[in-house]
């Protein structure tokens, strides 16, 4: 297909959308449109009965129309931007076969769609990944850029939080034995889908709440309209059916009706494009609301990409005897911090091989340690202070007075101390040094001009986590954190009522993720933590919750500022209309045209054209949101009230007076 095309054809489905929205089972799901649409035919009904003259009945009623197609064409442009992403999805999961492994060990080549969660599929090099899952054996590099966008391969491994599979990408290296964990049509891709295309798009809270609003206006200026023609027959006024349907129109709130679903479901494509799949638009619009963002010192902070740059040996100990130590307990460590201590060893001319006999022992959360088991009884580990401490101390061993200094100052540089020990002697402390992000300490200084609180997780002692914590510009620390205390800090906060943001990627994250506001699962992690979090990075980057607060942000503020101008031009149209419907029979309204348009129903047309071509002029505005730049909500309002207020406020008058001009001249009204 020619790219050169796509935009217009965009376009042109988004112009045949607008008329199927026409139909009553769309119409009445925007009540400001539906009231528009009813006047229109009631116009239409009333011109054909002669209750008007036809020239400006059917004038009035064109252009109502044209309002109703212009809301429903909004909304049909903001789903027409998913469709493109929507198709790629789809092609990526047509026609999806699987290897499935029966309980014999037997393989049987199936459809992708017969698959049940706790089946088994081989996927092996240059094969697609048929289903979502976890990977129960092997390791492979995957490509995921059909869901990504991204093209370079990334390693996902069974027994690791980096185990999830997505149905539709494709193995480039290895093979691997997947379990499946979704039914048919649940899939991460089915969701990606239905939400790109607008189809389970739920409205969010404050778009509810909004709504009622907009209706409850409604409802009220149809009852004051429908009032006016008994009130006008105690003064002796008799009042066009067709000029109190234009005065209804104008009066409900029609910019910011035909405009609001357009806006929530461009904050979900913006979520989109940043490669952000928000589970609902209410996570969305949540994250603008967030009072508190945890997170992790790895990977978000920092880099991530701890390396060993030094070996401290205490007191009596011979650096070869640590250096030793420090090799056999991290010889089958997976972790690039393991192998960085490998690394380190072998620099300084350790030669000691793997150990025949030796019982690896992995780091857990819980122990916070690990090491090997050798014959003889010997038993190395490394890990955090506290926890070789508890070890050492459990096998009737001694703690040098030394170590703790030793410790300290490894963590006053801001490197993560992990100490050594054989059997009941400890041995020394192993220098982990990490780098802050660049830019992380401003991007943090953007959050704090929001409002917005900075806690930053880590497992590091106290002396360290104050370190990083003082040089990131972080507001507050958890120190020597295991999963179970980021539940309890998201419960403590949530419990001042403040709303929360966290990042997790690990099963052990899945609660806290599922308790946070906002819970941003990393796309790499396990399946558990992607179900449990109402957001899923596709790019798996830590510092992505930054960028999706500022998305919700916008996506808060662009409402606002849409209905604040949508109220404001509400104002002038009051000028033109009452004084086109009341002058003649009361001739002080006049003093009400203030504007001096020409003639009662060239106001009345100019108002309405004013109130249906402002609706297209402000898509684009919709689309791309408010510009937005980090304030304090006082500082926000005040500008919206003045670029937004004010500008809806003088804007229409001026409009609708060259919108006068325009039809005086061309037409005799």
């Amino acid at each position: 297909m020619n790219t050169a095309n796509q935009p217009r054809q965009g376009h042109q489905r988004a112009l045949l959308d607008a008329f199927v929205k026409l139909a009553p089972q769309h119409i009445v799901k925007n009540p400001v449109m539906a009231v528009v649409w009813a006047g229109t035919l009631l116009t239409a009904a009333a011109t054909l009965a002669g209750l008007s003259t036809p020239g400006f009945g059917w004038a009035v009623t064109a252009i109502l129309f044209l309002t109703v197609l212009f809301g429903n064409y909004a909304e049909a442009v903001a789903e027409s931007r998913g469709r493109g992403q929507a198709a790629s999805l789809r092609k990526a999961r047509k026609d999806l076969m699987a290897r499935r492994i029966d309980a014999n060990g037997q393989e049987a080549t199936v459809s992708a769609a017969d698959l049940r969660p706790g089946d088994l599929v081989l996927v092996e090099a240059g094969q697609l990944v048929p289903a979502d899952g976890e990977i129960e054996q092997g390791l492979a590099t995957i490509n995921e850029a059909a869901v990504t966008g991204e093209s370079a391969p990334v390693l996902r491994a069974a027994g690791t939080d980096r185990s999830g599979v997505i149905g539709g990408t494709k193995v480039l290296s290895d093979r691997i034995v997947v379990r499946v964990t979704a039914e048919p049509g649940h899939s991460f891709l089915d969701r990606m889908i239905a939400l790109v295309e607008g189809s389970n798009r739920q409205k969010t809270p404050n778009e509810i709440a909004l709504g009622i609003l907009l209706m409850v206006m409604t409802l009220t200026f149809a009852i004051v309209v429908v009032t006016l023609p008994f009130i006008g027959g105690f003064v002796g006024v008799e009042v066009n059916f067709v000029l109190l349907i234009a005065l209804l129109v104008c009066l409900i709130p029609t910019t910011i009706g035909g405009l609001l679903p357009a806006i929530g479901i461009a904050g979900m494509n913006r979520a989109l494009k940043a490669n952000v799949l928000a589970k609902s638009g209410k996570a969305v619009e949540v994250a603008g609301d967030v009072d508190v963002l945890l997170l992790d010192k790895t990977g978000t902070i920092t880099y991530g990409d701890r390396q060993a740059t030094a070996l401290h040996a205490l007191a009596g100990v011979d650096a070869a005897q640590l250096r030793q130590a420090a090799l056999l307990a991290s010889l089958a460590d997976p972790t690039p911090e393991g192998k960085s201590v490998v690394k380190l060893a072998r620099d300084k001319g350790e030669q000691i091989v793997e150990p025949e006999n030796a019982r690896f022992v992995p780091f857990s959360a819980q122990s916070r340690m690990s090491g090997v088991d050798l014959p003889g009884e010997r038993v190395i580990r490394k890990g955090s202070l506290d926890a070789i401490t508890a070890h050492v101390l459990a096998l009737e061993g001694h703690v040098p007075a030394e170590l703790e200094a030793r410790v300290s100052q490894v963590a006053r540089t801001g490197a993560t101390p992990l100490v050594v020990s054989d059997g009941r002697h400890v041995l020394g402390v192993i220098e982990l040094s990490d780098v802050i992000k660049h830019g992380i300490k401003e991007r943090f200084a953007r959050l704090r001009e929001m409002g917005i609180r900075t806690v930053m997780i880590t497992g590091d002692n106290k002396l360290t986590a104050a370190h990083i914590a003082a040089e990131a510009g972080v507001d507050d620390y958890l120190a020597e954190a295991r999963p179970e205390d980021k539940l309890a800090r998201i419960r403590a906060e949530q419990a001042q009522g403040r709303l929360v943001a966290m990042v997790g990627d690990g099963t052990n994250d899945a609660p806290a993720l599922a308790q946070a506001d906002i819970g941003l699962a990393m796309n790499s992690g396990t399946q558990a933590a992607k179900e449990a979090g109402n957001m899923v990075d596709l790019d798996s980057d830590p510092t992505k919750l930054l960028a999706v607060v500022e998305i919700g942000k916008q996506q808060l503020i662009t409402r606002g500022a849409l209905t604040t101008f949508s109220l404001a031009n509400d104002v002038s149209k009051y000028f033109a209309i009452l004084p086109a419907l009341f002058a003649v029979a009361i001739p002080q309204m006049a003093a009400l045209n203030v504007m001096q348009l020409s003639s009662p129903s060239s106001a009345v047309l100019s108002a309405l054209i004013f109130n249906a071509v402002i609706i297209p002029l402000l898509i684009p505005l919709a689309l791309r949101g408010v510009r937005f730049r980090p304030a304090s909500a006082t500082e926000l309002l005040r500008n919206n009230m003045l670029v937004y207020g004010v500008g809806g406020l003088l804007l229409p008058f001026i409009a609708i007076k060259l919108i006068d001009v325009v039809l005086s001249t061309l037409f005799v009204l």
